[in-house]
């Protein structure tokens, strides 16, 4: 009988398949924690699909191989009835591995969810939690009596465990519902703690990183209920009002770019539950679980293991251990942990506050597009950046007049007379029909697949990176509406207003005439 998949790649797949994809899953937790961040820094199309993947594969790897060990662990198919203690040693260091899956299930701290979609889905994932937690307590408890793993798989358990329940947790908090009720809770007077932290004198005067991420920390705490549809006090829009009117735009730029960096990570990582006392508690014993495992793994008699199984286990907690240390250090060197610090005096006057500037420094943004400047701000933007500092365009009018592969017509006038220019013409013309074909079918496979509105993003999108001229611009325009907007009403018209109220701002001599063509605009 012929099989479509030879018996030698299936002995291989059996052998090696929870091997190699628990490695894999480990590759791709590392590749996450590292590369995350750049998804606020790049609007590169082929990037962020290549994240979106690894996002979902991730899951997908850490969930079949637990399943797989269970499977396996009850398949005695196959199996070599002579060599009973080789098969349980398998069962035992792979019953070992399961708790891993549960820390890779609990995924890296930069990224929990892709989009604010997989924010509401956190009930799911709290229903995986539970059947992934009941799994790997199966695939253990089947190992048990015997198995001389068993303390370091507890340990490593308890670990996973906290992992998995910090993801939940996050999603949880970042789920539109949630965030609204958490508005309605009672927090701290962020006004009187930044007048205590800024004198006037520095509000007024230049605003160093520490001060810069204080102050966009303070005006996030203000209006982060604008993401759920709350309205802002008279109190609070005039505050703001007051600082921004009295700011330079490069000030300003600086300000709400690291604003909408606590956006970003309240929505899309763990800071909520890790930037607390309960959560510094648990971040600790889960790295303590990391390295008490490997520890207790050490000192296990490991003669009965194969060799590259005791090299795949050491490389899965040595692994976790790196992954942990780059949390730490994330933790430790955020924006968050700046706000933090500055409510100790001691702290701010000791050197971590001038290290703090320091690394702060380096993610200033810098509007100047010229010469060498370009090239320096698109490696540090990348880099250390909080954003990409790119403004997409989307070309509208090479979106409506975009061509079309009509039959070629050649000018038989301005064709050689002779067998070349007949070749032409033939070549021309033949060319003309085979791109109308292919452009037809084309088009019709992406309406199939509903893939219209990405491919017109990725044609006719244009990436303008943000200069001095333009946000100077930008900032002077946002700064005159403030100054119209005395009240409720005017402040809905200007902003309901659009191009008319341009229109009418540009040319008060021809106001009657304008609101002739543009009535609406008192509505």
């Amino acid at each position: 009988m012929v099989t479509p998949i030879p018996k030698s790649v299936r002995e291989i797949w059996k052998e090696w398949n929870i091997r190699g994809i628990i490695l894999f899953s480990l590759a791709l937790q590392a590749f996450l924690i590292m590369v995350a961040p750049f998804r606020k820094r790049t609007s590169n199309k082929f990037f962020i699909f290549l994240l979106w993947m690894s996002y979902l594969l991730a899951d997908w790897a850490a969930s079949f191989t637990v399943g797989h060990i269970s499977s396996k662990q009850n398949d005695d198919s196959g199996r070599d009835k002579g060599c009973y203690a080789n098969n349980k040693a398998d069962d035992i260091i792979q019953a070992f591995w399961a708790p891993f899956l549960l820390l890779h299930l609990g995924g890296p701290d930069t990224i929990t969810a892709f989009s604010l979609e997989d924010n509401e889905l956190w009930l799911r994932h709290l229903l995986a939690l539970v059947t992934q937690v009941l799994a790997t307590a199966y695939v253990f408890i089947q190992t048990v009596p015997g198995n001389i793993l068993w303390k370091p798989t507890i340990v490593m358990f308890i670990g996973g465990i906290i992992k998995y329940v910090e993801r939940t947790r996050a999603l949880y908090k970042a789920s539109l519902s949630t965030f609204r009720a958490s508005l309605l809770e009672k927090t701290p007077n962020y006004a009187e703690y930044t007048s205590k932290a800024f004198s006037k004198d520095v509000v007024q005067g230049h605003l160093k990183e520490i001060e810069i991420v204080n102050l966009a920390h303070y005006y996030f705490q203000i209006f982060k209920g604008l993401i759920v549809d709350s309205i802002l006090s008279i109190e609070e829009r005039d505050e703001s009002r007051k600082f921004f009117m009295s700011r330079t735009a490069t000030d300003a730029y600086r300000v709400m770019g690291v604003e909408l960096n606590f956006i970003y990570e309240v929505l899309y990582t763990k800071v909520q539950v890790v930037h607390n006392t309960v959560g510094y508690v648990f971040r600790f014993l889960a790295f303590a679980s990391i390295f008490a495992t490997l520890v207790l793994f050490y000192f296990v008699d490991k003669d009965d293991f194969k060799a590259f199984d005791v090299r795949t286990t050491y490389t899965l907690l040595l692994g976790a251990i790196f992954l942990d240390a780059i949390a730490l250090f994330n933790l430790i060197f955020s924006d968050w942990s700046v706000v933090g610090m500055y409510k100790y005096s001691k702290i701010r006057k000791s050197c971590v506050s001038r290290m703090l500037e320091w690394l702060l420094k380096l993610q200033e943004p810098n509007l100047h597009n010229s010469g060498s400047n370009l090239f320096n701000r698109r490696i540090r933007a990348t880099l250390f950046g909080r954003w990409s500092e790119v403004i997409s365009g989307y070309n509208f009018i090479t979106y409506s007049l975009r061509e079309r592969f009509d039959d070629i017509e050649i000018d038989q006038d301005h064709v050689e007379c002779c067998w070349n220019g007949v070749l032409i013409n033939k070549i021309k013309y033949a060319y003309g029909k085979v791109t109308k074909c292919f452009t037809k079918i084309s088009n019709i496979m992406i309406d199939i697949l509903g893939l219209t509105g990405i491919v017109n993003e990725l044609k006719y999108t244009i990436g303008y990176r943000m200069n001095e001229h333009l946000w100077n611009f930008i900032f002077k325009e946002l700064q005159d509406k403030a100054k119209d907007a005395e009240d409720v009403k005017m402040a809905k018209r200007i902003c309901e207003a659009k191009g008319s109220y341009v229109l009418l701002k540009g040319m008060k001599d021809n106001e009657e005439e304008i609101k002739e063509l543009v009535p609406y605009i008192d509505e």
